[in-house]
């Protein structure tokens, strides 16, 4: 069986993720075969596997850098929000159904045998298994049933990294204040403290280090540095500091988003592209000029429909549009493009309809079928004169609603889900070409396909680049910057289970 470590954080957003993504790789490099798991996630933004299964992105990333395939297993159970008091459920990549927090958590125990199931597999596949917490392990409000957690630690025997966030404040009360709210043999499971988003002088923290650790017994692993010239793709959120890039660029592209915003990582392949400028429009902001609006996927696109047209920014789109800008939809945007969205079985929210933009001569049903493929397609013949109808793009399908042409609008793709032979259409484009939609995610990942949409816009012959390649090239450099930081034989010492860090 694998050798296990659980990263478990003293809050959300301490950056659990990111450090698991650079361990499998810097692991990865070293010749080990690891793989990450999260036993339980709660995201809007994922992923369909091989085999069509649905997972969190942030067990993606942590899978390519680990050099091995993603599979549901690695994130068995997933919660995606509709509401504020409720959620779809996910188990080991199929939906389960949709169900308020306080059943979820009569739902626990059969939850905690799935991921537990899903553990036990990849543990006998691999050397090394990299377990995620989720939020803190101090919720006390949430420790009956725990499954994310200590709950999960004690369950397998993990040994546990506390992370906690330096770049919020107090992580010194955080780390001891959640070590204060555990039980005995939970605070027995944490080996080590490691502190993460550092800004200055480390050195100056040795003497909080002495303090902390002669009251608790617990050394400190390292201090991860504060840094934003490494790309990483954020995996559960979207963090304003880093979706828009500097003020200037040639081509400006304007990502309008709904609240219940999904799969927003489709357009960080835009980051990567030299002279554009990529901002994420929150409701009670304004778009501005924009040589391209996009749109993208929403777990709750009637609600959310009706909260853009009640904040403005679908005016702003609008006017956009009269002026000139291209306007794309992917899944729930391509959705919203259209003349309606409907739902009359409550499938997603419990307003029947809603008013679409009315760009794209289509209208949505919302049905309980989910489709989940990954999917290649090609351009219909004719749809967009900047690109040709040969070329294959990959991407993933991921959504419940079906959608309906009329007269005013064409098919714009082709496409062929995997394990099945047959073509069919996809998505709509207007009549002049300037607004398109699509279900299919990850189109923009094609490097090809991205290029040629910002050359609509460029007036010069940009450097290429490849997404693919820049991905890589972050997780080496992550890897790199934990080596340099961490104590990486006290890393060892806990996963081969030595009593000395």
């Amino acid at each position: 069986m694998a050798k296990v470590l659980m990263l478990q954080g003293t809050g959300s957003d301490v950056g659990k993720s990111v450090l698991v993504a650079g361990l499998c790789r810097m692991l990865r490099q070293d010749g080990v075969r690891v793989a990450p798991f999260k036993p339980q996630n709660m995201a809007l933004n994922s992923y369909i596997t091989a085999d069509g299964g649905e997972m969190g992105r942030a067990q993606v990333v942590q899978a390519e850098a680990a050099g091995v395939e993603p599979h549901t297993d690695m994130n068995p159970v997933l919660l995606k929000p509709t509401t504020d008091v409720g959620a779809q459920v996910i188990l080991q990549g199929r939906v389960y159904g949709n169900m308020r927090a306080r059943e979820y958590h009569a739902f626990k125990p059969k939850a905690r045998q799935v991921a537990l199931e899903s553990f036990r597999r990849l543990a006998r596949r691999f050397e090394v298994i990299l377990v995620e917490g989720a939020g803190s392990p101090a919720e006390i409000n949430l420790r009956d049933g725990d499954l994310a957690n200590m709950g999960f630690a004690l369950e397998v025997g993990a040994p546990v990294v506390l992370v906690g966030d330096i770049d919020k404040g107090g992580v010194f009360a955080s780390l001891v204040g959640t070590l204060e709210l555990l039980e005995p043999a939970e605070r027995d499971l944490i080996r080590a403290f490691l502190i993460n988003k550092f800004r200055g002088d480390p050195s100056l923290l040795d003497p909080a280090f002495r303090a902390v650790t002669g009251r608790t017994g617990k050394p400190f692993l390292g201090v991860v540095p504060y840094f934003r010239d490494i790309f990483i793709q954020e995996e559960d959120g979207i963090h304003r500091e880093v979706v828009r890039t500097p003020t200037g660029g040639e081509v400006r592209v304007a990502v309008v988003v709904p609240n219940r915003i999904s799969n927003f990582t489709d357009f960080d392949p835009f980051l990567a592209e030299p002279g554009v400028r990529l901002d994420f429009v929150w409701p009670g902001e304004r778009v501005g000029r924009a040589d391209a609006i996009v749109l993208p996927g929403s777990k709750n696109t009637v609600d959310d429909l009706h909260a853009l047209w009640r904040c403005g920014l679908a005016d702003e789109i609008l006017e956009n549009r009269r002026r000139g800008a291209w306007v794309v939809g992917i899944c729930g945007g391509y959705q919203m493009l259209g003349r309606w969205v409907r739902d009359p079985l409550g499938v997603e929210s419990s307003r029947q309809e809603a008013r679409g933009f009315g760009l794209l001569d289509v209208e949505t049903v919302m049905e309980p079928e989910k489709v989940t493929a990954q999917s290649e397609s090609r351009v219909r013949p004719g749809a967009l004169d900047w690109y040709p109808d040969d070329d294959i793009l990959k991407g993933y399908e991921i959504h419940m609603g079906r959608t309906r042409l009329g007269p005013g609008a064409a098919p714009l793709l082709e496409v062929r889900r995997k394990g099945h032979g047959s073509w069919h259409p996809d998505g709509a484009v207007s009549p002049d070409g300037r607004v398109f939609g699509t279900y299919l995610h990850g189109i923009f990942d094609n490097d090809a396909f991205r290029q040629a949409f910002l050359g609509l816009f460029r007036t010069g012959q940009a450097r290429t680049t490849s997404f693919a390649r820049r991905k890589e090239e972050g997780y080496d450099r992550l890897a790199a910057l934990l080596r340099k930081h961490l104590d990486v034989d006290g890393l060892r010492r806990i996963l081969d289970g030595s009593p000395d860090v």
